[in-house]
């Protein structure tokens, strides 16, 4: 089972897999919260013009894929927070725009060079050299740090855009950063799963996590780990079935998924019948606590560390967070 490991390019495709299993579910959970499901999709088609870019200029594909989606990333947030195009119609302009820049540019290139677009468009993990290696340990590990560090503010935008801004937050700021975060992921996963399959590896491991779990937290851990899980045993599988890596990935976490939804129910029943009543609590939340406070029902929540904890009787609740709650003005 394990002799694919005598082979140097299955062993990158292993660290490339393992990469971007990581990467790609801490930034999808907040695609997820702000049911932006698709944008990967989008980020996709641009991303296609940028490895055009690469093909017909002779430069790295990685690298000019890098910088246009980045730069599209941005643009359409500035003009969904600032200019008189409504959000969707930009995302539409730019993607469309994407992907048949893509299309002309590569109907011009030499014969020849063109001819590895479909391992960009549908992933071939096996051809991930050294060098590609290298450049996505390093972006993993932006995207690992970055999202660690502002996961409060992040998601906290993602909850509730309105409240996080009268709160003070730099709510742009924080959505500039997410749009670069999905580019970059993007861009990381084109080589595993394709473009035309990267939004899969982003939300799916998302929505099977929050099937199983009842906190942010918990939801975020669990979706990291399906997306190590589905990317690591998706080469495995793909080696010794003779089957495409990007799509027999993407086909494991479509299996979690319709697990999970399987399991949901019996969780939730489980999860319920062990309902966790901690005869301590580390913070005793009040007005002047410092966490976001919210309603729910009857009584008032508040939000620290991605859960909302309440006061019932001689014990704190832990509740999931969810969008019905409204921020207590």
């Amino acid at each position: 089972m394990f002799d694919l490991l005598n082979y140097d390019f299955m062993q990158r495709a292993i660290i490339a897999a393992f990469l971007v299993g990581l990467a790609a579910p801490l930034v999808g959970i907040f695609l997820v919260q702000r049911r932006l499901a698709l944008i990967g999709d989008g980020m996709g088609h641009v991303a296609l013009a940028g490895v055009a870019v690469g093909v017909v200029t002779g430069t790295q594909p990685v690298w000019t894929a890098l910088i246009l989606t980045i730069a599209s990333a941005v643009l359409v947030e500035l003009v969904r927070a600032r200019g008189r195009t409504s959000g969707d119609v930009a995302l539409a302009v730019m993607f469309y725009g994407g992907i048949a820049i893509g299309v002309v540019l590569l109907s011009r290139a030499a014969d020849g060079q063109s001819g590895n677009l479909e391992t960009y468009l549908f992933g071939a993990i096996t051809t991930t050299s050294p060098t590609d290696i290298w450049t996505f340990a390093a972006l993993t590990l932006v995207i690992v740090v970055v999202t660690w560090v502002l996961r409060p503010r992040l998601f906290a935008v993602a909850g509730d855009e309105e409240y996080a801004r009268a709160t003070g937050m730099r709510v742009l700021a924080l959505n500039i950063t997410l749009a670069v975060l999905t580019a970059v992921t993007v861009v990381i996963s084109m080589r595993i799963v394709g473009l035309l399959l990267i939004s899969a590896l982003m939300i799916v491991p998302n929505a099977s996590a929050q099937l199983l779990t009842r906190s942010f937290s918990a939801a975020l851990r669990t979706a990291v780990v399906i997306g190590v899980a589905c990317s690591v045993g998706g080469v495995f599988v793909s080696y010794h079935a003779d089957t495409p890596s990007g799509a027999t990935i993407v086909v494991l976490t479509v299996l979690a998924f319709t697990l999970a939804a399987a399991l949901g129910g019996l969780w939730t029943r489980w999860s319920n019948a062990r309902h966790e009543t901690p005869d301590e609590h580390p913070h005793e939340h009040g007005g002047d606590c410092g966490h976001p406070a919210v309603r729910h029902g009857d009584h008032v929540d508040y939000l620290h560390d991605g859960e909302r904890h309440a006061a019932h009787a001689d014990h704190w609740d832990r509740h999931p967070t969810d969008r019905t709650t409204t921020p207590r003005g």
